[in-house]
């Protein structure tokens, strides 16, 4: 990557110094699918820039969005050697750049940006919790995992958690000290496109013929990376207690098979395989939420199921997981139902209950959307984001 020290710039209205920022994350997928509309605001108020392990620089700028994106190979997997490589690269270009904020979202990338920021002596040192990879670990793993995050923690001075079941998560862990983390609004990590996610019946008509599903089906979708942890196989050995009593029943999948499960599924699904629906990457989900009835999300972790309120948004119920992020996504009883994690026969108990009561599903998806709309219009939590950067600057300004 090219280091470089930018020109001080100034804001025209005000002639004061602009602030600059620096948005940290491992994958241009993280920008893509959750944080284009909070980059493209901030860059309205800030100077601001992108790192991500991306091999395309103006990859924003195609998406309209005038800010510089350099690539950082910050990876998935751990390697001390690459990693090392990648904490000495952005310490260096956050202390040429004089920083006044770094902000990064998931958690190596977190590591890393904390950690370099701090070295750097970079002021306000954002990190956003989405989840921990480590929630469902035993043993050394988990200790390790929860560690690297406790440090991750210490080395910034602002945490956001995007949803309040999580930081009491992690406030009870001891990962988080209460005085520094905070949940903005009523959580998400980027809210929802209410124009995007809507009811649509052409496309829903459309979609069922494309598929061969007939229009009276009741369809189930999940919508997500192909995961073990996501629950995936209990939802697929669910569908197949549900298709044996209800013949109309159909199992839309969709998402990347990160964890070479196709085969798994489609072996749990049994004889009724042809009523399963099995779909790569998309970059349409709200095609396939207008085309089913019912979105299931039985994770075993989660930061806060942002597929649920898109869902939601386009008037549909869903069935979760009863784990910290997921309750804060459902309101049990009024926009879906919630089943003890990991317990396939509760969940094809709930997937029973709406198959079987259209009204249900149709009063469940009706509140689901009007609490989507009150709570996670994708403006407002852009604008709870903003506000903060505001607040936290000005605090800045007078210590």
């Amino acid at each position: 990557m090219r280091l470089r020290s930018e020109p001080c710039e100034t804001n025209p209205d005000t002639g004061r110094r602009l602030r600059s920022v620096c948005v940290v994350v491992s994958s241009p997928l993280t920008m893509k699918w959750f944080l284009v509309d909070h980059i493209a605001a901030l860059s309205r108020a800030y100077r601001v820039e992108c790192v991500a392990n991306c091999g395309d620089p103006a990859w924003l700028r195609q998406r309209g969005i005038e800010v510089p994106l350099v690539d950082v190979r910050i990876e998935r997997e751990p390697s001390p050697s690459r990693d090392l490589r990648a904490l000495w690269t952005l310490q260096r270009y956050f202390r040429r750049n004089r920083f006044d904020v770094v902000h990064s979202v998931t958690p190596k990338a977190g590591l890393l940006a904390m950690t370099a920021a701090a070295l750097a002596r970079v002021p306000v040192r954002m990190h956003t919790f989405t989840g921990q990879v480590w929630a469902n670990r035993t043993g050394l793993r988990r200790a390790m995992l929860k560690a690297l995050d406790t440090w991750l923690a210490s080395m910034a001075t602002h945490i956001l958690v995007d949803s309040e079941s999580q930081r009491a998560f992690l406030l009870r862990e001891g990962v988080v000290p209460a005085g520094k983390s905070r949940v903005l609004g009523h959580g998400s990590l980027n809210g929802v496109d209410i124009e995007r996610f809507r009811p649509n019946e052409e496309v829903r008509t459309e979609m069922r013929s494309r598929l061969h599903v007939p229009s009276s089906a009741v369809a189930f979708l999940y919508l997500g990376r192909l995961k073990r942890d996501k629950g995936v196989p209990d939802l697929a050995l669910a569908f197949s207690q549900l298709a044996q009593v209800h013949e109309d029943a159909y199992l839309f999948i969709v998402g990347p098979d990160e964890d070479d499960i196709g085969t798994d599924i489609r072996r749990a699904c049994g004889r009724c395989v042809s009523r399963l629906r099995l779909h790569d990457y998309t970059d349409n989900p709200e095609q396939w939420l207008a085309a089913c009835d019912v979105l299931c999300l039985p994770s075993y972790r989660e930061g806060f199921g942002s597929a649920i309120i898109d869902a939601a948004s386009a008037g549909l119920p869903a069935i979760g997981s009863r784990i910290y992020g997921i309750t804060d996504a459902i309101d049990e009883g009024v926009t879906g139902l919630l089943h003890n994690c990991g317990d396939v026969n509760e969940l094809a108990g709930k997937m029973q209950i709406l198959a079987g009561d259209k009204e249900l599903r149709r009063s469940l998806g009706r509140a689901a959307r009007e609490r989507a709309h009150r709570y996670y219009a994708k403006g407002a939590v852009t604008g709870a984001l903003l506000e903060f950067y505001a607040q936290t600057l000005r605090a800045g300004e007078a210590t």
